[in-house]
């Protein structure tokens, strides 16, 4: 059975960094996508970022794009995704998920192993 979870979450003030982990166990299939997705109140869960193992592809979406990074440590079964320059646009339930195969989609229909989620809160 594969289970996620997430640790990393807190409260920062605009500008200041994070780092979230996700740590996986079982095993997920020979070729997996991960990725990181958040979700604010009232709104659709959004696909930020996601990695392809074993290629180490990634997509980011723009709002995310040149402030997060996304990366594994495949020794170590974590998923990390390290948060700068952040906004209080940010503040959300981060949330860490995987499928076996291709990253063929960031959306989160697409997934089917999903963390319980870590609380991030930007301050201005």
């Amino acid at each position: 059975q594969v289970q996620l979870v997430e640790s990393g979450g807190g409260s920062v003030q605009a500008g200041g960094s994070l780092r979230l982990s996700c740590v996986v166990s079982g095993y997920i299939a020979r070729t997996y996508c991960m990725g990181w997705f958040r979700q604010a109140p009232g709104k659709e869960r959004e696909g930020i970022a996601t990695i392809y193992t074993p290629a180490g592809t990634t997509y980011y979406a723009d709002s995310v794009k040149g402030r997060f990074t996304i990366s594994q440590d495949n020794g170590k079964n974590t998923l990390y995704l390290q948060m700068n320059s952040l906004k209080p646009d940010d503040t959300a339930m981060y949330y860490c998920a995987a499928v076996g195969g291709f990253c063929l989609s960031s959306r989160s229909a697409y997934f089917n192993y999903w963390g319980q989620g870590t609380q991030v809160t930007v301050s201005s």
